[in-house]
Parts: C-alpha cells; structure tokens; sequence
C-alpha cells in the first residue's frame, strides 16, 4: 500500500481544503484500483509533489510507466487531450486514461532526466529549439482550449476590481496600461493560432533514450507560437549571473534558429510579467513585485 506523505496531504488542504484532505486518503485505494485495471505494480512517488500525486511504476510486460493522480480532473483531462495532440512530435505517450477517476498512465521517460542538468545555457537553449520546432500544430476540431486572452484574464480581472473601487491598486499602473496594449496588439496580430504547450520550460523536457527529448505536463492554450518560449525564458534566468544578458542570448537562438520575432516575444514576456503578479495578488500573495521585475527585464529587451 502506498503511503501518503503528510507534507502532500498538507498541500492539498492548503489548495483545496477538507476536499483536498479527503481525495488525498483515498489515493491508496485509488492507487490500488488503478494496479489493478492498467496492469502495473505501483512504486515510489516522485519527489517535490505539489499539485498532482505522480508515482512510478512497472507493468507487467516489465516496461517503466508513471501514474498521474489529479485532484483538478478537468485539467488532467486537457493534458492528456494535448499530449494526444502532440503524438509523434516529441510528447510523452498516454498509455491509458480515465476522466472519472482523475487518472492517467504515461509512458516513463528513460533516463528522463530533464533540460535543466545541462548547465551550458547555450547548448540547453539548442535543444529547447530542436522540441520547440517539431511540437506545435493547429488545433485540433472540435477541441475546446483555453484562448490567449481567456489565458491573460486574471489582468481584465484586476482592472475590473481597481474600477470598481474607484482606487489605485498596488501595481504601478503605467506596467498594467504596457500590458495591456501588449496583450491587444499581439492577439490582433496574430496570423496563425496553435495548440500551445504552455508550460515549456527545462523541467518539463526529459531526456527520452540516448538523443530523444520528450515534453511532459502540457497545460494546451491556443495562440501565438512565440507564447510558448517565455516560460523557458523565466527559469533558470540568473546562469552566468547576468539576467540581462541571459535573456538577450536566449532570444538571439530562438530567433536564428526559429525564425521567430525578437519584439513578439519581449512584448509577451511584458504581458506576461504583469500577469505573473495578477495572480500572486489573486492568491492573496504580497511578492508580486517579481512579476514586474520580468515585465521591466523584458520591456529593457524592447529598448
């Protein structure tokens, strides 16, 4: 029987309350039906769980699986559908799935150590174009993701309340105006909607066998492809000690190698920042000044 760490239990009361307490004492059960139906013997849970409890384990033809348990359904759900989506362009493969039970059974990426062990930027970023360009792809009919604009709401969100109000919130209000022309001008200007990771950063791309990299833990948004670097842009940003100069040799790659527009992605990453600090005020969070240190570094780019 697989026990449940007490600081994974604590997490899911923090995001969920009782609610979360009680789906996280009957994962074992839970685990156990899941042994049972997809044919696997349960192992250890990876370290540093957070929001979903993911596990190893081996099925019975001996091959290495991993078990993605998720309180948010829904949002297992969507994964699962974009990495169907992403079949064949470097996504990990799903196994098997099921909605009702929050559930999914994920092939196990082999070493799967991820992008983030190499530590010559340069060389990372390289790689991080190689997934890049074969990942992205219209999407498909009939498939119902989340908008760039449904994305960024928690800035109209903000704007409403301080409205409402009638007062000045806490973010300096000539970065939430940057942010919103940004945001309006890149949606209008956008020539082609795709289906989005969303998430793409170092520690969701996994080294798959000797020279493979697979994406794991898509979100899937609709919208401008240039979205989907920032991420990467965000983590890891003080290698060598110079954010500034970090940010300007990512985007350098990105645009060589990519052909992708140095403005357009300095103008998400703009947007972006003032969305990061939306949402640690929304969270009831006082740090939201890291969310307008990205929006300034960006914006330097832009200059």
């Amino acid at each position: 029987m697989i026990v449940i760490p007490d600081t994974f239990i604590k997490r899911m009361h923090e995001l969920h309350g009782e609610q979360g307490v009680a789906w996280s004492k009957a994962l074992p059960r839970l685990i156990a039906d899941c042994a049972s139906r997809f044919d696997i013997s349960p192992e250890v849970p990876f370290p540093n769980l957070s929001y979903n409890f993911v596990l190893r384990a081996t099925r019975s033809d001996g091959k290495r699986v991993v078990l993605k348990l998720s309180f948010k359904k829904d949002e297992l759900s969507r994964e699962v559908s974009v990495l169907r989506a992403f079949e064949g362009r470097g996504a990990i493969h799903v196994l098997d799935a099921d909605e009702e039970w929050g559930v999914a059974l994920l092939e196990g990426a082999v070493p799967g150590i991820p992008l983030s062990t190499i530590e010559n930027d340069a060389r990372a970023t390289d790689i991080f174009c190689d997934v890049f360009r074969r990942l992205h792809l219209s999407p498909p009919p009939g498939s119902l993701y989340p908008s760039m604009k449904q994305h960024f709401a928690a800035i109209e969100r903000y704007r409403e309340r301080i409205n409402d109000m009638e007062v000045e919130g806490p973010l300096p209000p000539s970065w939430v105006e940057n942010a919103e022309v940004c945001l309006e001008y890149l949606i209008a200007t956008t020539n082609e909607n795709l289906l989005l990771h969303g998430d793409l950063h170092h520690d969701n791309i996994l080294r798959q066998y000797e020279e493979k990299w697979a994406v794991i833990d898509p979100k899937g948004i609709i919208g401008d492809i240039h979205f989907d670097t920032i991420q990467y842009l965000l983590n890891y940003e003080d290698r060598g000690g110079d954010c500034e100069q970090l940010l300007q040799n990512r985007i350098a790659i990105m645009a060589d190698r990519l052909g992708l527009d140095p403005r357009r992605i300095a103008m998400w990453g703009v947007a972006r920042g003032v969305l990061e600090a939306c949402w640690t005020i929304e969270d009831g969070g006082t740090d939201w000044h890291r969310g307008i240190q990205i929006t300034e570094r960006f914006a330097k780019f832009l200059d």
